[in-house]
């Protein structure tokens, strides 16, 4: 090869490389676009969407200041996520089919309905989970409940592989749609009940992350964890003060230790778990504190 030819080349190669780079780009004409991929209505106008961007660099500090005061840092890793994820994006009413992008990086986060009885969690809840849940880039994830698809595409930032199960159908055949367009394509979703986790999954998780109040850890879920594997759950009973995080982690024996962590506030586990509330004794999943 001349040199001439070699030039050339390489010429193509970064004008490639910068087309790419440019499609890859979160523009308004980027987020329009995989709005209309997903199947989803939005009447946000440039100048709306230019002033949610404003936003997300306080929502930022907001966050890394909240991990350094109640988990001693923030994890690099979780914080290049929740800048590469466009919240915006989530803020989606699926009953009444509306976006509410709007009220993306509020600057006293909370939970936003999105019908159907979910809801999309604060993010300060959200990547404070994230970062407990300790994710690597080898991790395989598994999320119960789905909800608006937040979770897992932050997580999906950081791991090999994220899994997500919903139990509300009409809720997850349309979430389903919206991480392609994104071009998330590490992301796995199916409509079931949670309480069963995603037992076909080979090999199982190296973190389960639950995002509804269950009132004791599924069996399954334990199941499914590998040795090493870390379980972050809320449990309490449904609708009340009470509920608090847990964080399980299963040693290289199997054996199974619990730590109760913070104070939380989900909407309920439903399907199985409502049947099966009263499992207790030797049914029940044994933990030791570590």
């Amino acid at each position: 090869m001349n040199k001439r030819m070699a030039l050339l080349l390489a010429a193509a190669a970064a004008a490639l490389a910068c087309a790419t780079a440019s499609a890859a780009e979160w523009t308004y004409a980027a987020y329009m676009a995989a709005m209309k991929e997903s199947g989803r209505n939005t009447t946000i106008t440039a100048a709306d969407w230019q002033a949610i961007q404003d936003k997300k660099p306080k929502a930022m500090k907001l966050i890394e200041t909240y991990l350094k005061e109640r988990l001693g840092s923030a994890d690099p890793q979780v914080m290049k996520a929740f800048e590469q994820v466009p919240r915006e994006y989530f803020h989606y009413q699926y009953a009444e089919k509306h976006a509410f992008a709007r009220e993306a990086y509020e600057e006293n986060p909370k939970p936003w309905a999105i019908g159907y009885g979910s809801a999309l969690s604060d993010y300060l809840g959200q990547v404070y989970m994230t970062q407990v849940a300790k994710p690597t880039p080898d991790s395989v994830t598994l999320e119960i409940g789905t909800g608006s698809g937040y979770q897992s595409s932050l997580l999906s930032r950081i791991v090999k592989r994220a899994y997500s199960v919903e139990i509300i159908e009409p809720l997850g055949k349309a979430v389903s749609k919206i991480f392609s367009p994104l071009g998330y394509d590490n992301v796995s979703t199916r409509v079931g009940d949670g309480y069963y986790g995603w037992p076909d999954a080979k090999d199982g998780f190296d973190i389960i992350i639950v995002t509804c109040a269950a009132q004791y850890a599924p069996p399954e879920l334990f199941k499914q964890l590998k040795p090493g594997g870390r379980l972050v759950i809320p449990i309490g009973q449904p609708f009340k003060k009470g509920q608090f995080l847990y964080i399980y982690t299963k040693d290289a024996q199997g054996k199974i230790h619990s730590r109760k962590d913070v104070g939380v506030f989900f909407i309920p586990m439903t399907g199985e778990m409502m049947k099966k509330a009263q499992l207790t004794g030797a049914d029940a999943p044994q933990a030791t504190k570590p």
